[in-house]
């Protein structure tokens, strides 16, 4: 009798996925030994999905209660003796966000017995599980693979998911169905030897159409949009290909590839791209060394030619096109027939839900129902229930979705009464997909390493806040998107939102205050068709009501049928600076005490090893003042680039970078000059050469963004190039914040 899950699988696994697995499990046991560097388990753990994260000494807080968990990985609660005893993160990828309810069972199973019960649905699609122990990911992994999951390159410096329109194949709009071509890419470009020397990580997206926002192929590294062109009188598939997009700390637009890209011409192409940004893309310096940084320097038509030129001399490879003899083989069959929605009584709550939850298919009678989870989270127990609605009602046609929710299809028009029955007795009931009220939030500081502010944790208050206030319908405000990430790294997506916000901290006589910075302006629609700006740092207990400011001056001053970016780029900048008056003031520790913590954390909010001394002296106001030049210039630069002054908006954006490190400099040296060569030697000399203005996860990255834009002298007048540079002005502005905070700890430790 078979005794390990190894040995109960075998039969059940991919041959390579197996293999693979047991690859891994080997490694871990060397490693272990300590035959294998830390370095090369790093990213072969990474390519299988398996992620570090922040474990917060066991403990939950809810409210003023603060409780310990008991952890599948151990006792957390003295914290891990090894990185082994470490709970970590596994990635799981989830192809176009396509899921079947027998797959939804095993994932419920492996979060109970190797997780804490939750699975979160990510902004691309996958599933995330925290708190698991190194040593129980192969078994984990196998019993995925099993059921046709799998986990490689969901992480790491490899092709993560490929992700897609979840409304791929009913959608009123597509040109096609691009659920085939999606999950072809995945399968040709997975484990593929011209995909594993990259830099960095390389994400694809699919999308049918090119108004909507559901493929978001304008922010990824290879995006594309179906299109169908009459050729010789025959109508022919094809897709116009983009490269070079991304969020991250510095987000990039798409540049167009090919304007029509045959079908057959789809994975060749992204083959020949692989090579190039394989072959050329940055190795040694990781914060440039995504493929939008090498579109960018080489410029999109010099880049197309070496895409043209590694293509012509690929050898011939007959999965390019075997696939396209089988693009019906992922067609859906209903599992009802379709019926018109009767007149049945409607329960409490059912219209509401109706209006924002149901999207009526292309094909006639039958609906897409968006099952809205709060901050992606969804339970084991209602993985399992949910599996069971979706056996009954829609088959094997469930999809994730970028808006961390799930997608029911072919739910037959008159079952939604019951449905909706259904999934009121699970608790997953509530409407409002898609509008203001379903806030899109990355996992921030409740498990991420990264994360600086809780994301989680205003994302819930600004839901409830705006639930309360009933604005779910709103003809005005309900379509607005508000997306949140706990740091400047856009998991959350914050650049593409209508309201957007990232966590930063800031030091206030001595004590650490968590912030958001603001950004407004972005587009969601037309696949992420713009970026916002940061336009201000805000106290995150201050953040509901700057919320609450911008949406009801959008409401009373907006004009009939005009965009909420139109509106903001309408009244300007100085407008909203008015408009936030008195929200950037954090009273003192005795008077505003929970100004001092977290949303969801009762506890004094901390940002690193900090001390709780006060400010000392006449440095420290010193170098207040020059970041607070700094933080006004790249407002200023902001103001610029709205007017399309471009060389004005690169001055200053550079020279808020250059008042930023004469700040931290004038902490050593308080004979500096205004000369940008002076300053950028000695910044150089006394914070990059010895690491001080360093922190322990960006290293030198924001460093970098002064050096380049100085090292190349004359300013960029191309208006993307300027926001990018306003981008980064930003954040080397925030990098300069926190060496001055950690210097701040240094004067403050005790003796």
């Amino acid at each position: 009798m078979a005794t390990t899950w190894k040995e109960r699988l075998a039969a059940h696994m991919p041959e390579d996925w197996a293999r693979e697995i047991d690859i891994f499990e080997t490694q871990i046991a060397l490693r272990k030994q300590g035959k294998l560097d830390e370095k090369i388990f790093a990213e072969s753990r990474l390519r299988r999905g398996t992620y570090g994260q922040r474990y917060d000494n066991g403990q939950r807080h809810d409210g003023e209660k603060t409780q310990t968990i008991t952890f599948p990985c151990g006792d957390l609660t003295k914290g891990p003796e090894t990185a082994f005893d470490a709970p970590g993160m596994l990635r799981i990828k989830i192809p176009f966000g396509g899921v079947t309810p027998e797959q939804m069972d095993v994932l419920a199973d492996v979060s109970e017995e190797y997780s804490v019960g939750v699975l979160h649905v990510t902004t691309r699609q996958d599933f995330q599980m925290h708190y698991i122990h190194i040593d129980n990911t192969p078994d984990l992994m196998r019993r995925l693979a099993a059921v046709g999951i799998t986990t490689r390159e969901a992480c790491g410096n490899a092709v993560r998911n490929v992700t897609a329109c979840p409304y791929s194949g009913i959608c009123t709009d597509e040109s096609f169905d691009v659920t085939p071509y999606a999950k072809a890419l995945m399968l040709f470009l997975l484990g593929h030897p011209d995909t594993q020397d990259f830099g960095r990580k390389f994400k694809p997206a699919f999308s049918g159409c090119a108004h909507h926002a559901c493929g978001l192929t304008n922010m990824h590294d290879f995006g594309a949009i179906a299109r169908v062109r009459e050729v010789s009188g025959v109508k022919k598939r094809g897709f116009d290909v983009y490269v070079g997009g991304g969020l991250g700390a510095v987000p990039h637009d798409a540049k167009l590839l090919a304007e029509f890209l045959p079908e057959e011409e789809l994975l060749p192409t992204a083959q020949a791209i692989s090579r190039v940004f394989a072959r050329l893309g940055e190795k040694k310096n990781r914060a440039r060394a995504r493929i939008k940084f090498l579109v960018a320097k080489l410029g999109i038509d010099e880049f197309k030619r070496l895409v043209a030129e590694e293509r012509a001399v690929l050898p011939r490879d007959e999965r390019w096109t075997e696939y396209l003899k089988h693009l019906h083989e992922t067609d859906e069959t209903p599992k009802r027939a379709a019926h018109s929605l009767n007149g049945a009584t409607r329960p409490a709550g059912f219209n509401e839900w109706y209006k924002t939850n149901v999207y009526g298919q292309r094909q006639d009678g039958y609906a897409a129902v968006t099952v809205t989870l709060p901050l992606g989270d969804i339970s084991a127990w209602q993985t399992r229930s949910l599996a069971d609605i979706a056996r009954k009602y829609s088959g094997d046609h469930v999809r994730t979705t970028v808006d961390q929710n799930l997608l029911l299809r072919w739910v037959s028009m008159a079952d939604l009464i019951e449905l909706y029955d259904d999934l009121a007795a699970i608790g997953l009931n509530a409407a409002g997909a898609g509008t203001i009220v379903d806030v899109t939030a990355c996992p921030g500081t409740d498990s991420c390493k990264l994360g600086i502010s809780s994301s989680r944790g205003l994302a819930a208050e600004l839901s409830k806040r705006l639930r309360e206030k009933g604005v779910m319908l709103n003809e005005t405000l309900g379509d607005l998107h508000i997306k949140i990430s706990g740091c400047f790294n856009s998991c959350g997506q914050h650049h593409v939102a209508d309201l957007g916000f990232y966590g930063v901290n800031r030091n206030v006589k001595g004590r650490s205050v968590p912030h958001f910075q603001v950004i407004l302006g972005g587009k969601w629609k037309e696949n992420a068709g713009s970026y916002g700006l940061a336009v201000a740092a805000i106290p995150s207990k201050n953040i509901p009501e700057l919320v609450d400011r911008v949406t009801t001056r959008y409401a009373t001053d907006r004009t009939k049928g005009e965009s909420f970016q139109d509106f903001i780029a309408r009244i300007g900048k100085r407008a909203l600076k008015d408009m936030f008056e008195g929200l950037s003031d954090v009273p003192e520790y005795e008077a505003g005490p929970e100004y001092y913590s977290d949303w969801g954390d009762p506890r004094e909010y901390t940002h690193g090893d900090r001390g709780k001394g006060e400010c000392a002296g006449e440095v420290v106001s010193l170098v207040d003042f020059n970041l607070a030049d700094a933080e006004r210039e790249v407002f200023e630069a902001q103001i610029y680039l709205d007017e399309n002054k471009f060389a004005e908006a690169d001055r200053m954006a550079f020279q808020a970078m250059l008042s930023a490190a004469k700040a931290l400099v004038k902490t050593q040296f308080l004979d500096l000059t205004e000369n940008p060569n002076h300053i950028v030697s000695e910044f150089r000399k006394r914070f990059y050469d010895t690491e001080l203005f360093f922190d322990k996860y960006a290293k030198g990255k924001f460093a970098d963004y002064l050096f380049v834009r100085h090292e190349r002298g004359n300013g960029a007048t191309d208006k993307g190039a300027v926001h990018r540079l306003i981008e980064e002005a930003q954040l080397f502005i925030e990098a300069a914040h926190q060496c001055q905070t950690r210097m701040q700890d240094v004067i403050n430790a005790p003796a």
